[in-house]
């Protein structure tokens, strides 16, 4: 249905009516703005009504939105992205869908002239192919990695998946399964061998006491050091 644009103290809102809404409601979304749901029997009026009435939510609510948005990566036709093994390019392109291209170690994301590169639909598109091809990266390096230094320090684990994680780049469950974040192919080798020692040392102790502490040294030079380099790097921004 048709959406409607209005600023309101230079805040741009979309007013967009909705057949399956039963209340207005407001949402503020990175790259996709302040979105004003209406209900189809209300008028625009009445919704603009509301929107004055929350409009101090909204300006505070919009500011974190915009904060957020500048840490996150924007893709355009000029981005060359790295990940570990790919390098990812993105070009315009007269057909109607997205698409790709995988030439060698090259991926070539193609969006339609059609869209808007900025868009929501099409920043998503990008972010969820890179978020991809390190999941298949992940899995290829991450278990082969994890038995290498399990062998070299005689530590032992039961098994170990890779998911896209955000909140933790690894963990040990009281089992010693060994869940990996795909993220950690951001990050260089070193801190992915701490990530790794980190988790492998949980398998002997199951918290972070001093004990804890001495025993991943013994694996892991300047264990203390490499985690605060971890530290360095955002998890939940990309």
């Amino acid at each position: 249905m048709k959406v409607k644009v209005l600023k309101f103290q230079n805040t741009e809102i979309k007013f967009k009516k909705s057949l399956k809404a039963k209340n207005l409601s407001i949402s503020i979304k990175p790259f996709v703005g302040v979105v004003v749901t209406v209900p189809i029997f209300l008028s625009y009026g009445t919704a603009e009504d509301f929107v004055l009435k929350k409009i101090d939510w909204i300006k505070k609510n919009h500011l974190k939105m915009v904060q957020k948005e500048k840490s996150h990566t924007i893709f355009d036709f000029s981005t060359k992205f790295n990940t570990r093994n790919h390098i990812v390019l993105i070009k315009p392109t007269i057909n109607d869908d997205f698409s790709i291209q995988n030439i060698q170690n090259k991926i070539i994301i193609c969006i339609p002239e059609t869209k808007n590169i900025l868009s929501s639909a099409s920043q998503t598109y990008i972010r969820n192919i890179i978020i991809n091809t390190w999941k298949k990266e992940a899995q290829q390096f991450l278990p082969l990695r994890v038995n290498e230094l399990a062998n070299q320090f005689n530590l032992k684990f039961q098994k170990i998946s890779v998911r896209n994680t955000k909140s933790r780049w690894g963990s040990c469950s009281y089992n010693n399964n060994i869940s990996l974040s795909l993220h950690l192919m951001r990050i260089p080798d070193k801190l992915i061998d701490y990530v790794i020692l980190h988790e492998l040392t949980h398998t002997i102790i199951k918290n972070h006491s001093n004990v804890f502490w001495e025993t991943l040294e013994k694996v892991c030079e300047n264990s203390k050091q490499l985690d605060k380099e971890l530290k360095n790097y955002n998890l939940s921004i990309f």
